[in-house]
């Protein structure tokens, strides 16, 4: 039995209605998923749209080991008696989105879940509220004790998928950001992860500077840093091409030519992912000691308690994360 957490992500964003509005225990089978997070908010989206209660509550994480396969809702102490409204997302609702992840994660490294599925958060929020990171994947690295440097953002869609040397610094840091070694761990982890996809074909490098420098015309970058963690690549066996402009080889990707794409920089990689793949795609942290995979889109406040969300991507999710743990 694989046992899936999730984190429910801002209390006032679609993290808990899409978990609602999703047949989630189809997906399951004889597997059992822990929700960490506020059963109040649960009730009442469960109440608006007119759906019976489908969680068993739990004292202790440990108990979703001890019974039968099932959903069942655990609820750290920080987030009882809080009362949250969707759409209003707050201070309140960044320091709850922390606390919860925060709890999740202790789940799984004490052995209770084998994946992590997280809804959204709001960063501006959770900043306000005390937390130093950027967003989840930069909390993630650590708690689990792992250099940022060594963890990889990915988005993978159905045609497209994307890895990210850099994750949410401002624009102006990515140049000093990038470095040889971390474009190798990223090709390393890009490449292993495709192949658990069943895919074989190279992974497409993107250059930093338009039209990858233009034989060092407008910028430096390609030859110095992007060319020599290619060529490292190759010598360990990664399939693996490159520096490409960026505004071709997303094309070529999304027709088949290459399994994944490694962007320089968050828009430059999933400005074109999410054209395409929004609302359809799974946001993968790679080179962490679990798996944790989550939605494509954020906290959706503007949306929020109308239940005209698409729950696809939440359903990607959790199918990704069930095959990556099995």
């Amino acid at each position: 039995m694989t046992v899936v957490a999730y984190s429910m992500g801002d209390p006032a964003g679609l993290g808990p209605e899409l978990l609602c509005i999703a047949e989630i225990r189809r997906l399951l089978s004889d597997n059992s998923l822990i929700i960490i997070g506020s059963e109040d908010i649960l009730r009442l989206h469960c109440r608006n749209l007119g759906r019976p209660i489908f969680w068993n509550l739990i004292d202790h994480p440990c108990h979703a080991l001890q019974r039968d396969p099932g959903i069942y809702l655990y609820e750290p102490a920080a987030s009882k008696e809080q009362q949250f409204v969707p759409g209003k997302g707050s201070m309140s609702t960044g320091l709850y989105a922390g606390q919860t992840l925060q709890a999740a994660c202790e789940i799984l490294k004490s052995g209770y879940a084998d994946a992590l599925v997280t809804g959204p958060l709001n960063k501006a929020f959770m900043l306000d509220a005390g937390f130093r990171y950027g967003g989840h994947t930069e909390f993630l690295a650590d708690y689990f004790g792992v250099d940022p440097d060594r963890v990889c953002m990915h988005l993978c869609g159905e045609r497209l998928r994307v890895s990210l040397v850099t994750t949410h610094p401002p624009i102006a840091r990515v140049p000093g950001l990038i470095s040889k070694d971390k474009i190798l761990n990223c090709l390393v982890l890009t490449a292993d992860f495709i192949l658990k996809l069943g895919l074989d074909q190279p992974v497409a490098v993107c250059g930093l500077n338009p039209h990858a420098g233009e034989q060092g015309k407008i910028g430096h970058e390609e030859a110095a840093i992007i060319e020599p963690a290619i060529k490292a690549a190759q010598n360990q066996g990664i399939k693996v091409q490159g520096p490409f402009p960026a505004d071709t080889v997303f094309g070529k990707a999304y027709n088949g030519q290459f399994s994944a794409v490694l962007a320089m920089y968050h828009d430059q990689g999933l400005a074109p992912l999410k054209l395409v793949e929004f609302g359809r795609s799974v946001n993968v942290t790679l080179g962490l000691p679990i798996i944790r995979t989550s939605v494509d889109h954020g906290t959706g406040y503007d949306i929020a308690g109308t239940y005209a969300a698409d729950t696809t991507s939440l359903i990607r999710a959790f199918e990704l994360a069930l095959k990556l743990a099995a």
